[in-house]
């Protein structure tokens, strides 16, 4: 007769639902260590043969390959809450982690089962990751017409709430702080915020590429750009700005603030991400909020999917996002 989830509970002592989450690894799970392996050990007594399935994911080792360096990502928290996240969910899951940075092919480990892609991409690199490994999940990298499982933020709803939001506060000049960027091998990598940003201005009728500048996503980037912005624009700056990520906003609301440009009456600015660095800045700086740990906990689950059923068509899925208002709008 079959061992079930019942026969273990009433063993171990505990409810058929804990037994159940302990099995699958639940890590949201609150349960004392004692209590944990006291249903790990009579599940190992009974054969229980669908929990050693589930174990089976303790012994995998994944590669966690982050594209920035160590130094990189310390500019920018976006990725490194990213990447910590995921490291924690999938050790907690009991997966083996092995950090991978600047997109270093040669650190990658052969006996890898797996390998979770932080960034941004080239099609030569994608093909590497492939002789690894067929099990691959980018995250904040869109490869499902590449045949990978992948997670990206909502950035078409993200960017038509921004320009929503200074439309609806009577601004109807907006400007743009976009990001350019390329992969570790030289090639480069479209911002899509940018995109969806000047179609939907186009839709508006409001659009006015004079407005847009483009930086790389660093501070200082954004600092030099918004003082290029001020001295090009003078009195014809717009009243509303959409900044590509924290970093750049908080040098672009640096400048702003050595210009003496009042904030947000004169001008109004909203970032992209909502990292620690645009919370604690003054004024607090209006960002959209993106759930890197939503992110890091799917790529998770995806890649344990990925694990235990490697023929299953890719997917991809879409992170929401939505808008926090501070100091920086009306």
């Amino acid at each position: 007769m079959a061992v079930t989830l019942r026969d273990i509970a009433n063993k171990a002592g505990v409810s058929i639902a804990t037994v159940s989450r302990i099995l699958n690894n639940d890590a949201t799970l609150s349960v004392n260590e004692k209590t944990r392996q006291r249903v790990l050990d009579t599940a190992e007594r009974f054969n229980y043969t669908k929990h050693k399935r589930s174990q089976s994911n303790r012994t995998q080792k994944i590669a966690v390959v982050q594209w920035y360096s160590l130094t990189q990502e310390l500019d920018d928290l976006y990725y490194m809450a990213i990447r910590m996240e995921i490291e924690r969910s999938a050790q907690q899951r009991g997966l083996q982690t092995v950090p991978i940075y600047q997109n270093n092919m040669e650190d990658i480990p052969q006996d890898v089962t797996g390998i979770i892609a932080i960034g941004k991409f080239s099609d030569s690199q994608v093909e590497k990751f492939r002789l690894v490994t067929p099990n691959i999940v980018f995250v904040d990298y869109d490869s499902l017409a590449a045949g990978y499982d992948c997670l990206v933020p909502d950035f078409e709803n993200a960017v038509r709430s921004v320009i929503s939001e200074f439309c609806n506060e009577g601004i109807n000049d907006i400007g743009m702080l976009a990001g350019t960027e390329t992969t570790t091998d030289n090639e480069t990598v479209p911002d899509l915020r940018r995109f969806y940003f000047e179609s939907d201005l186009r839709q508006r009728g409001l659009y006015h590429p004079e407005f847009i500048f483009a930086g790389n996503y660093t501070s200082m980037s954004g600092y030099q750009v918004m003082k290029k912005a001020i001295a090009d624009l003078g009195n014809r700056l717009p009243h509303g700005i959409f900044i590509a990520n924290d970093p750049m906003a908080v040098g672009a609301l640096k400048a702003v603030q050595e210009a003496k440009i009042s904030i947000p009456n004169r001008l109004a600015m909203i970032s992209f991400n909502d990292t620690a660095l645009v919370k604690y800045v003054y004024p607090s700086m209006s960002a959209v909020h993106v759930a890197t740990d939503e992110m890091a906990h799917s790529a998770v689950d995806m890649m344990i999917k990925r694990l235990q059923n490697p023929d299953n068509d890719p997917c991809k899925t879409v992170v929401g996002t939505h808008l926090i208002k501070r100091q920086t709008t009306r």
